[in-house]
């Protein structure tokens, strides 16, 4: 929502919004001239509508409810209510759109193509659902031709979308509250590729390739053969990946990224399809493509708190647990760390989020976790759900205990009490891995600001 705030503030409409948080986004918007109010109250709109000069739209997320103040005050006085796929609509259509879609990844993927495309001068529009390391921000409004944007699937309003080129990095079951299972999120990915241009899509994923037209422009970073773009790994450790880059079968040349990991190997190849897709040259993609950066809250560093390191990362699907605690034994395993210090053990400090989830995914949540050496959880952050009865990170530590019964778990009721569990349960040279989209982030921030 800050995002489409943003591009339209600098490109001429009045725009106004209300959100309780002061954070850097928040003050971006601020800096810009948007009006933002403190809380979500009717008086709001009542106070915006009386200006008879302007046409006054109501745009809205899928989060919020119908019992919102703000939205039923303007309900009650008749006025235009539209959905923030509307407006990321309305500005796909003006520009040479790249679309990212996806179960995991997407941010990632969006925030590397923005980078290649700006450090190539092509200085881009871009509506990202996390900062962007090049421009600092979740949004930027450049001069150039194109857009990049990401497709959110979680409500099915990514099919409103008439992309340029959409990429698709995989389909996993997520979002369990509108999706009742695959072939649901399946049929609404195969109406969002009819919308497209161009699909590019990610070859290693059975799911994408029943949901992908004949046509699909094609990358896989396990094979090379009838693949339009791949990327096959040489050397991998917990500092760099170094990988053989193909295009059409024909080995072009070797291509390094300091993100470790499979799936930002993965990411990496899915951004460089994009833009090889969107014809720039190959020689204008390589150079910048060994300085990427993650958005913030992918594997975060945050500093260094009574000789534990913290990382902050927004994983809350089973298989972002299992790829990001990849990355982090391999980290440990290759003693090559793009963190300062060597680790000697993963705690996993996990908030579930949401209670369809965690009920849905319990067994696939347990499995994942099990890779950790210590974990600690907190109670569910419901993203606006009511409790399940039954579904609690108690029932997770169950199940957790039950695949792994040695491992090291612990519960607590509220997030309040984390820091001092953290510092019963933890010890020296622990890497303490903050995972969750929630608020699980400000016990991570309030240890880091802590670090003298």
């Amino acid at each position: 929502m800050s995002g489409l705030a943003m591009v339209l503030r600098q490109r001429g409409f009045a725009v106004s919004g209300s959100d309780k948080s002061n954070n850097p986004s928040i003050n971006n918007l601020k800096d810009l001239g948007i009006n933002i109010f403190k809380e979500q109250a009717a008086s709001n709109i009542s106070q915006l509508s009386e200006d008879k000069n302007e046409q006054l739209i109501i745009v809205i997320s899928s989060a919020i409810r119908q019992e919102n103040e703000e939205l039923k005050e303007a309900y009650e006085k008749n006025l235009k209510i539209l959905h923030r796929s509307d407006i990321l609509a309305f500005l796909i259509k003006q520009q040479y759109s790249i679309l990212i879609a996806g179960s995991h990844g997407k941010t990632t993927t969006s925030t590397i193509i923005t980078t290649i495309l700006g450090k190539a001068n092509q200085d881009p529009t871009a509506i990202i659902g996390g900062i962007v390391p090049y421009y600092n921000s979740n949004a930027y409004v450049g001069k150039g031709k194109f857009l990049i944007a990401e497709a959110d699937e979680s409500d099915g309003s990514l099919t409103k979308y008439d992309g340029d080129i959409g990429l698709l990095t995989n389909i996993e079951l997520d979002h369990t509250d509108y999706y009742t299972n695959i072939d649901s999120l399946i049929n609404t990915i195969k109406k969002f590729t009819k919308n497209c241009k161009k699909i590019v899509a990610n070859y290693d994923c059975n799911n994408l390739r029943k949901a992908c037209p004949d046509k699909t422009i094609w990358w896989s970073t396990n094979e090379f053969k009838n693949i339009n773009f791949a990327a096959i790994p040489k050397i991998m450790n917990g500092q760099i990946t170094l990988a053989s880059y193909y295009e059409n079968g024909k080995y072009i040349d070797d291509i390094s990224i300091s993100l470790p990991g499979v799936h930002n190997l993965n990411n990496t190849l899915g951004a460089i399809a994009a833009c090889r897709s969107a014809d720039i040259n190959f020689s204008d993609i390589k150079p910048h493509v060994s300085s990427l950066k993650c958005p913030e809250r992918r594997f975060q560093f945050k500093g260094i708190w009574k000789g534990r390191q913290i990382v902050d990362d927004y994983a809350h699907h089973p298989s972002e647990i299992r790829e990001t605690l990849s990355m982090a034994r391999l980290m440990i395993n290759t003693k090559k760390s793009i963190l300062p210090m060597a680790a000697d053990r993963i705690v996993v400090i996990f908030q579930p989020h949401r209670y369809s989830r965690t009920r849905d995914l319990i067994t696939e949540f347990a499995k994942n976790l099990g890779a950790a050496d210590l974990v600690i959880l907190t109670p569910i952050y419901s993203a606006g759900e009511e409790p399940i009865k039954g579904i609690t990170s108690e029932k997770l530590k169950s199940c957790t205990l039950a695949n792994n019964p040695n491992l090291p778990i612990f519960t607590c009721k509220q997030l309040r009490d984390l820091e001092n569990i953290i510092n019963l349960k933890t010890r020296e040279n622990d890497l303490l891995l903050f995972m969750g989209a929630g608020d699980i982030t400000k016990v991570s921030e309030k240890l880091s600001k802590k670090i003298k």
